[in-house]
C-alpha cells in the first residue's frame, strides 16, 4: 500500500486487518494524489493541508522525494492548533501530531513512515509493518505482478486491499497462486463535530480529535466487510 499523511480511519483498517502490512517506498510519486496532502475540518467545511516538496524530477520515486527546505512545521501545527483546539479529545491528539509534524527527515518515505508506525502505536494497532524495498523481489514488477511476488516473498495465503482495488486486482489470477483475495469496505462512521452538519472522510486526525480511544478501536476492529 502507498503511504499517506495522515490517511483516513480506513487504511488503518486495512493495517489492522492484516498480520503484515507491505507500505511501499518504490513507488512512483504521484502529484495529484494524497501521498503527502489530506482533508482536516475548517469552519464546517474540508479543507486541505499538505507536506511541501522540494522541486524535483516527476519520475521519481516516493522514497527519492524530499520535504522542502522551506517547510515550516510550526505553521502547519499551528494550523491544526487553531480549528481543533476546541475538540474534546485535542491534547492527546495534538501531542501525537506534534510529534509527527516534528520528526527530523526530510525524506518523505521515512517522514511518512514515521507518521504511520507513531499512529498505529497511538491507536493500539500492532500489525507488523514492512517495506517494500526491503523484500526480495523483482522490483521492476508493477501492479497486480508486484503484489503477488510481494505476496509469494512472504508466504502469504491472503491478500487484502482497499475497496479501490476491485478494478486493478483479479481473484482468478491470486487464487492461481493459492493466494485468496479480499477488499476491504469500510462502513459508516459519523461522530460529532462541533454540533455542525458531518463531515465524512476527513484525516484520522479529525477521528482522533472527536472520539475516545476506545471508540476509535472499535470501528477500526469491527466497522468494515472483507468482500
Amino acid at each position: 500500500m502507498q503511504p499517506y499523511f495522515f490517511p483516513y480511519i480506513g487504511y488503518f483498517q486495512l493495517i489492522a486487518a492484516a498480520d503484515l502490512f507491505i507500505v511501499y517506498d518504490n513507488i512512483k510519486y504521484t502529484k495529484k494524489g494524497w501521498i503527502n496532502r489530506n482533508r482536516m475540518l475548517q469552519n464546517g467545511k474540508d479543507v486541505m493541508f499538505s507536506l511541501p516538496l522540494k522541486s524535483d524530477s516527476d519520475y521519481l520515486d516516493v522514497c527519492e522525494r524530499e520535504l522542502s527546505v522551506d517547510f515550516n512545521r510550526d505553521k502547519l501545527l499551528s494550523q491544526f492548533k487553531g480549528v481543533y483546539q476546541r475538540a474534546p479529545y485535542f491534547a492527546q491528539t495534538f501531542a501525537l501530531v506534534e510529534q509527527i509534524v516534528r520528526y527530523d527527515d526530510i525524506n518523505l518515505f521515512r517522514f511518512l513512515h514515521h507518521s504511520i508506525v507513531k499512529t498505529c502505536e497511538h491507536l493500539g494497532i500492532t500489525t507488523e509493518i514492512r517495506v517494500s524495498s526491503d523484500i526480495n523481489i523483482n522490483h521492476d514488477l508493477k501492479n497486480q505482478d508486484k503484489v503477488l511476488a510481494l505476496c509469494e516473498a512472504v508466504n502469504a495465503n491472503a491478500y487484502v486491499n482497499a475497496i479501490g482495488g476491485m478494478e486493478l486486482y483479479l481473484k482468478e489470477t491470486f487464487h492461481e497462486k493459492g493466494i485468496g483475495l479480499k477488499f476491504i469496505q469500510s462502513k459508516p462512521f459519523e461522530y460529532a463535530q462541533f454540533g455542525e452538519v458531518f463531515v465524512p472522510w476527513l484525516s484520522i486526525i479529525d477521528v482522533m480529535m472527536f472520539n475516545p480511544l476506545d471508540t476509535i478501536q472499535s470501528h477500526i476492529s469491527t466497522n468494515y466487510e472483507l468482500i
